[in-house]
């Protein structure tokens, strides 16, 4: 009789554990995106490579890369990207789907990379899964390039209370109940669902981002604030110092640490 053990992390976040959980969730991990996401997560990846603005040439650090679909959006922008997770169960998935791509295990906290090597970094749905989050963003701003961006994505706070209210409802019950029928590990989904709630609201998290050494701080709402785009930069370099993007309304500034 094989027994099968079915593995979730804590909010206690501790590496082993999640990597452990991202490791049983592996395979059906980005069917499992398109689901709970009505599919939009597509869209939401979209706006992160706008955020990022890779360009031909440029090294981009992916972080809680899985199974590397959003590296390869930023390699189809000629950029040389480094798709890094602690998961070697995703990394495994993302080498057989994305053979192309140059996948790194990697612990968030303590990367393995010298200082000052990428243009941009960019974390996806991760931050908030790392046990120390701080920690990563610093070890981000130690990675990257003076001048260089860092772009974090991440379920966030809706904004408008109605719609909090039932949002709520749907990451305790409908996520949970979507990954009985599609995912091989329900436990893991409630894991994540739970994370979401406990994550910091947008200017909370923006100060934290401040707090670790990152500059001129500034987040933008997805879907009303079910996730949130957050940008920042190493060193005095602000966002387009010769100019204005036309999205740059769409970004709102931090006041400062609390």
């Amino acid at each position: 009789m094989k027994l099968v053990l079915t593995t979730r992390a804590t909010l206690d976040k501790h590496h082993t554990d999640v990597a452990s959980m991202f490791d049983g969730v592996a395979k059906r991990y980005d069917l499992m995106n398109q689901i709970m996401t009505l599919g939009v997560v597509d869209t939401w990846r979209d706006l992160v490579v706008d955020a990022v603005e890779p360009e031909p040439g440029q090294i981009v650090l992916d972080l809680a890369a899985g199974t590397g679909t959003s590296s390869a959006t930023f390699a189809a922008r000629g950029a040389q990207v480094y798709p890094t997770d602690i998961s070697t169960g995703m990394l495994a998935v993302g080498k057989q789907r994305q053979p192309h791509l140059h996948f790194v295990a990697g612990d968030a906290t303590c990367l393995p990379y010298a200082n000052n090597s990428f243009d941009a970094v960019t974390i996806s749905y991760g931050l908030r899964n790392v046990e120390d989050s701080q920690q990563a963003l610093r070890e981000m701003l130690r990675v990257t390039k003076p001048g260089g961006r860092v772009v974090v994505c991440e379920f966030s706070y809706p904004t408008w209370a109605p719609f909090r209210h039932v949002y709520t409802k749907y990451l305790l019950a409908a996520i949970p109940a979507m990954a009985r029928l599609a995912s091989s590990n329900q436990q893991a989904y409630n894991y994540l669902a739970e994370s979401i709630l406990a994550w910091p609201d947008q200017t909370h998290l923006a100060d934290m981002m401040a707090e670790c050494g990152w500059q001129a701080v500034a987040w933008r709402n997805i879907c009303g604030g079910v996730v949130a785009l957050h940008r920042g930069w190493k060193g005095s370099v602000g966002p387009h110092p010769n100019g204005h993007r036309h999205d740059d309304a769409h970004w709102q500034e931090g006041d400062g640490l609390r």
